[in-house]
């Protein structure tokens, strides 16, 4: 009697497919890019059959820019293709097809495909991610791909097109020091490792150091260069955004995005698409897609959900991802425009990561507020311990309190006394950013 076929193993889900995946490499980041590369030649290299891809790095505002080029290319009727990280809440946040966020079981089954044809090979959680989001994007029809780098550039991930139509340098700072190098110098050259032979670059307003740095790529790739501030300019005027370069000036809705910074990747976004021969963008669609844009957790307010209702009654709650020099800069600013419209008290609730520099980001805040909750970032590895954290922003001169988590902060402060309702910002860590969203009940669609 012959035995009976052994029964097919169940398909996993997608979270525990990630979990197995992730055992692939000991490492969460080990920058290389042979591993990708021989996983895209054993997929047939779908890398070769994608729509135009602007290739976006940088250390801040990579996503915002995207999420402008995202909303000024649909206003005009293109489909789309988006690859950011990391995500807030679920990893479908990172891939959008034609627009939508991919389906779980879209995105389970194109993994397990990349799972069966990588063998077992070392390569890191992150690596097979980008090489699914590529083969989706190959298999699926669009006008175009914004692709953005995961950590630095030269040998990001994502690094692998050949010919993209425009790679895209938004601001760079201090950030990663351990994988880039301890210099803004040697940062640069690692974002600047996504320019490509005659491709367009074009770069957001960055500091002198950067600037040299990127120059000379663009120079030995002989890749024409749109720099702001030198071929491009914008800003606001009577509450409008204005942008200009040798193609003339564009009158604009301001962003819907809040914060002076988001005018400069606003910006970014239109020299980008101007630089950019395939796309023919008409003044409507500039100014439906700069209104419209969107992005989750980048100065975000938050006003309904289970968290907020843990808050003091109408107390403003704004919530941004920000967590290293830069980025505490332009939020601090975004903060100090609230104020000289309506002046409230101001509370922090911060968790960051251990790799972050706790001084350099909350020393941005010291004149606005002497009240901080430092909070742990939940089921994160590598988050900061609170007690340090909390040491960091005594050293600042202000006001440290620690609490369990953001709920516990929320709360403590809903039983303060306060004469005007507080504006509370929570902020530090991307993934702090999405522990609230989840938490409060907030969708990222």
């Amino acid at each position: 009697m012959n035995p009976s076929p052994a029964a097919p193993l169940p398909s996993p889900s997608l979270e525990e497919l990630l979990a197995r995946l992730a055992r692939l490499h000991p490492h969460r980041i080990d920058l290389t890019l042979e591993r990708v590369t021989r996983l895209l030649a054993a997929l047939d290299h779908p890398e070769r059959k994608l729509p135009p891809v602007i290739h976006v790095a940088g250390t801040n505002g990579k996503g915002s820019t995207l999420a402008f080029l995202r909303a000024i290319l649909e206003a005009a009727g293109l489909r789309v293709h988006v690859y950011t990280s990391p995500w807030l809440v679920r990893i479908n946040e990172s891939i959008r097809l034609a627009g939508a966020l991919v389906s779980d079981d879209v995105l389970r089954e194109t993994l397990l495909e990349c799972e069966r044809v990588n063998a077992g090979n070392p390569v890191t959680r992150f690596e097979i991610e980008t090489v699914a989001a590529l083969l989706l994007f190959a298999r699926h029809p669009a006008d175009a791909v914004l692709l953005e780098t995961g950590l630095g550039g030269r040998l990001d991930a994502t690094n692998v097109i050949e010919a993209p139509a425009a790679c895209v340098l938004t601001p760079i700072g201090m950030d990663h020091t351990e994988f880039l190098g301890p210099t803004i110098e040697a940062i640069a050259a690692e974002k600047a490792g996504i320019i490509k032979r005659n491709v367009p670059v074009i770069s957001a307003a960055q500091s002198p150091e950067a600037l040299t740095v990127i120059e000379a790529r663009a120079k030995r790739m002989r890749a024409p260069l749109h720099a702001a501030e030198e071929t491009w300019h914008v800003g606001v005027e009577h509450g409008r955004l204005v942008y200009q370069d040798e193609r003339g000036l564009l009158d604009l809705a301001a962003p819907k995005l809040f914060g002076r910074h988001q005018v400069d990747n606003a910006g970014l976004a239109i020299a980008t698409l101007r630089a950019i021969d395939n796309f023919r963008i008409g003044h409507a669609a500039f100014e439906a897609g700069i209104a419209a844009a969107q992005w989750p957790a980048r100065m975000q307010r938050l006003t309904a959900g289970a968290l907020v209702a843990r808050a003091p009654r109408d107390a403003e709650i704004w919530l941004d991802g920000g967590h290293n020099a830069d980025g505490g800069r332009v939020v601090s600013a975004a903060i100090g425009d609230l104020e000289e419209r309506v002046s409230r008290p101001l509370v922090l609730i911060v968790g960051m990561m251990a790799n972050k520099d706790a001084d350099a980001f909350l020393a941005n805040f010291a004149g606005l507020t002497r009240h901080i909750i430092a909070v742990p970032i939940p089921d994160r590895d590598g988050a900061m311990p609170v007690a340090q954290l909390a040491e960091a922003i005594r050293r600042l001169g202000m006001r440290a309190e620690t609490a369990v988590s953001v709920d516990a902060a929320l709360q403590f402060l809903a039983q303060l006394a306060y004469e005007i309702p507080p504006r509370i910002l929570i902020t530090g860590s991307l993934y702090l950013a999405g522990h609230v969203l989840a938490a409060n009940g907030t969708a990222v669609t």
